[in-house]
């Protein structure tokens, strides 16, 4: 009697542990999936969250492809209607799989009677959905991400070339200007050279103006002294023209680049000396004072006058 007792209580209790209700009646229903994703035999049926039944047995169905049969015991005082729906699910956080009821409109239905299948795509499927936007997205920023660094490379490689050329047009301009100093000095020094012998010449010529008593002889006096301070006027302004070019003002650059303009200009103080040379020595060839017949009026050119450097 005992051993059949124990043999009893552990029938009820195995079937207690299960899920199942020895003490009360239930209806069985059921439901043909394609696939069940893991549901086992005893897992809950639920109704609005409550739990209402259980998994009894699942049947492979291989003359339909292979389709799943499941058998749901739901208790007798739950009433389902036509059209209701089984809705296999997740069941939450700590895994398995779960039944839940979604009650139609129809009649009651009767005992072995079957419900719609359906499948709720659960919180993987959900988050799936969600997360393939965000990873297009990602994968697009990173492309453009990607052409945005390739042009910053190829952007400071331009620049580290533009940096390049300036240093060389720097040293370049650098070297011309220690080039071309000397001859900007010789320059200068024969400018203030001319200058004094221009000063000098003057001086020189003023007597021989008082001596002349003509209208013609004062009006060529006067016409030689405007074209003097012509002269030194034009000097002064060259004196601020070569100071503008030591400091670097102005046309600094076009002056110094142009060989052909430092050319011209030696090659007119040259000209200026040797008529001032000759001016000084004979200055009867310009200024014609004929009272007792025709004078002698020296060369028509002097040697360069040696007194006066030109390079």
């Amino acid at each position: 009697m005992m051993a059949i007792a124990a043999m009893v209580m552990l029938y009820f209790g195995f079937h207690i542990l299960k899920g199942s209700d020895v003490f009360s009646r239930t209806h069985q229903y059921f439901v043909i999936y394609d696939n069940i994703d893991g549901l086992t035999a005893s897992n809950p049926v639920l109704l609005n969250g409550l739990n209402v039944g259980r998994v009894r047995e699942i049947k492979l169905l291989q003359n339909r492809k292979n389709h799943l049969l499941v058998s749901l015991d739901i208790q007798k005082g739950i009433a389902i209607p036509g059209g209701s729906s089984a809705i296999l699910a997740d069941g939450g956080l700590l895994g398995g799989k779960v039944i839940h009821l979604s009650p139609g409109t129809g009649a009651p239905m009767q005992d072995g009677d079957t419900l719609l299948a359906k499948k709720d795509p659960g919180i993987s499927a959900v988050l799936q959905q969600q997360a393939l936007p965000l990873v297009t997205s990602a994968d697009s920023l990173i492309r453009n991400l990607n052409q945005v660094v390739a042009g910053f490379e190829e952007t400071g490689l331009i620049l580290n070339q533009v940096l390049k050329n300036y240093n060389q047009t720097g040293s370049s301009l650098q070297g011309l200007l220690n080039e071309n100093r000397t001859n900007l000095l010789a320059l200068t020094s024969n400018l203030n050279k001319l200058s004094t012998s221009l000063i000098e010449t003057e001086k020189e010529i003023k007597p021989l103006l008082t001596k002349t008593g003509t209208l013609a002889d004062s009006l060529n006096a006067l016409q030689l002294g405007e074209t003097v301070r012509n002269a030194n006027k034009t000097i002064g302004e060259l004196h601020n023209l070569l100071a503008s070019v030591e400091s670097g003002k102005g046309t600094a650059g076009k002056l110094i680049k142009d060989e052909t303009l430092y050319t011209n200009i030696d090659r007119t103080v040259v000209s200026l000396n040797k008529l001032l040379t000759n001016l000084r020595e004979h200055p009867k060839r310009y200024i014609n004072i004929s009272v007792f017949g025709k004078k002698d009026k020296g060369p028509s050119e002097s040697p360069l006058d040696t007194t006066t450097v030109i390079k």
